[in-house]
């Protein structure tokens, strides 16, 4: 019945809210610009130009959370690897510009601070960011008496890159017959928490430490699977003169969301949802919580942390250089013109 299936706005998170507080805050932020800034507020990241000459540098920075996932880790106790998910989900935001990550900064909100917390947390940042190479150069720790249940904190990020202008990647490049490729997620990453919480543990009343034999590992082991970074692997495809027509981070929004973010007018993205393994997490999720297709697609990256459009002709090299640095790389469909009635994004 259509009264037992969860959605993300059951769980508590309504997009078309988000949505609608983004066009409110427009005219307000727009306000502030100036002659450098390039960015539109359907960026991943957000562009200052140093200069106006073709190779002059652009300045790409981003701030995100972790989200309720950081619920997973109170439960548990562990606290190591949200360091790293929150590494993910900044830094990931300016890679797909083309930009390399040079620094990030922290903050992190507590209640009563707890030293060996925090110092957990920051490790887990730290190992993060040495492979992509990102400095981790400072941050805040703010102790709100009051604020926070006990051993509860929350945590936000931001960081700094650049890319010269010519090397901007922003979409703009991308035409019909480009191939698009897509790289595996960990899991879950940090988006749809609210929802997954929902499902396997308030309604089916299941606990963190329940094995799952679906998914050969405990629930909270899952859940608490660290996002994959993908930051080093792209600048080491940058390296190789590999720059890709179009990168889209896949969080909140699920592909269809984030991809549309990046796709020229009158184009469309055409996926096959065979193309690419779903880890069993999503099915559970889907099973248990009796969510529609669309809805799963929209709260959840499905398998595929990070989309790469490129050109036919460099889908081969692409493919093995991002392989070769240890992703799981799959063809899941391509661009095509785009009728007047068609979605931006199909996922068939």
């Amino acid at each position: 019945m259509d009264d037992d299936r969860l959605t993300y706005k059951s769980s508590g998170v309504d997009i078309a809210a988000g949505e609608r507080a983004v066009e409110l805050m427009k005219a307000s932020l727009k306000a502030t610009y100036n002659e450098h800034v390039l960015t539109g507020l359907a960026d991943f990241g957000g562009l200052y130009a140093l200069d106006d000459s073709p190779t002059g540098q652009v300045l790409v920075a981003s701030t995100d959370g972790v989200g309720t996932k950081l619920k997973i880790a109170f439960a548990l106790g562990k606290h190591d690897t949200v360091g790293q998910d929150l590494v993910a989900m900044v830094v990931d935001d300016i890679v797909v510009h083309g930009a390399r990550p040079l620094f990030m900064l922290d903050y992190l909100a507590v209640g009563h601070l707890r030293p060996e917390v925090a110092s957990d947390l920051v490790r887990g940042m730290a190992k993060a960011c040495r492979p992509i190479p990102c400095a981790l150069i400072g941050g805040e720790t703010a102790e709100l008496p009051g604020f926070y249940a006990e051993g509860e904190y929350d945590l936000a990020g931001f960081a700094v890159g650049v890319v010269e202008r010519h090397r901007l990647i922003d979409g703009s490049a991308i035409r019909a017959g480009d191939m698009v490729l897509g790289l595996a997620s960990s899991g879950l990453h940090s988006n749809g928490y609210s929802l997954a919480r929902a499902v396997l543990l308030e309604r089916t009343g299941w606990t963190l430490d329940r094995r799952v034999p679906e998914l050969g590992r405990t629930l909270g082991e899952e859940l608490l699977e660290p996002t994959r970074v993908y930051a080093g692997p792209l600048v080491r495809l940058f390296d190789q003169g590999l720059y890709p027509h179009g990168l889209s981070h896949i969080t909140g929004g699920g592909i269809p969301g984030n991809l549309a973010r990046i796709l020229p007018k009158g184009l469309c993205a055409q996926l096959n949802r065979s193309a690419w393994p779903v880890p069993p997490i999503f099915s559970l999720i889907q099973d248990e919580g009796q969510i529609a297709d669309e809805e799963m697609l929209r709260t959840f990256n499905m398998g595929l942390g990070m989309i790469v459009v490129v050109a036919p002709e460099e889908a081969q090299a692409t493919e093995r250089a991002l392989q070769s640095k240890g992703l799981s790389v799959s063809e899941v469909g391509e661009i095509a013109e785009r009728q007047s009635s068609e979605e931006a994004v199909t996922v068939g």
